[in-house]
């Protein structure tokens, strides 16, 4: 059992959005998901930027309905908690949630020991919880429900 532990250097940086959805903080999303430096900058840019992406096309049918009437998201009228938007906090938790799928998905691939797959096998539900998250939080940002049951 190796005593290492990565604790690569990382910096403070923002990721900016579209003018109407707001932008990320890296290093809020790199404390929300407890990660540590062996995530570097570099990869976490690069899956917040797909989860922005992600997040920004499943709510663009939203942000058609409302950008004439609202300049942002934030302008939506909603509840506040600790002074910012319901809206915002929904949007950046499925920009975080879908960036911390990803990374989990990615980093579970690089050990492929015994102890690895056991441990990829106990990543799986973190996931699929991450995702899920992701999913309530855009289905509550939009007024959907969460779950769709159908006959068959």
């Amino acid at each position: 059992m190796s005593a290492f532990v990565a604790s690569g250097k990382t910096a403070d940086f923002t990721l900016t959005n579209d003018d109407w959805f707001p932008d990320i903080d890296a290093n809020i999303a790199r404390e929300t998901l407890r990660l540590d430096g062996a995530v570097t900058d570099t990869r976490l840019e690069a899956a917040l930027v797909n989860a922005m992406l992600s997040v920004n096309q499943d709510l663009a049918g939203y942000k058609a309905e409302n950008a004439g009437q609202h300049h942002a998201l934030e302008d939506i009228p909603d509840s506040e908690i600790n002074g910012v938007s319901r809206q915002v906090i929904l949007y950046k938790r499925a920009v975080t949630c879908i960036a911390g799928a990803e990374l989990v998905e990615r980093y579970r691939s690089y050990d492929t020991s015994a102890d690895g797959e056991r441990n990829a096998e106990a990543l799986t539900p973190s996931i699929d919880e991450l995702r899920r998250d992701a999913w309530w939080a855009i289905r509550d940002l939009t007024g959907g429900t969460r779950s769709t049951v159908e006959l068959i």
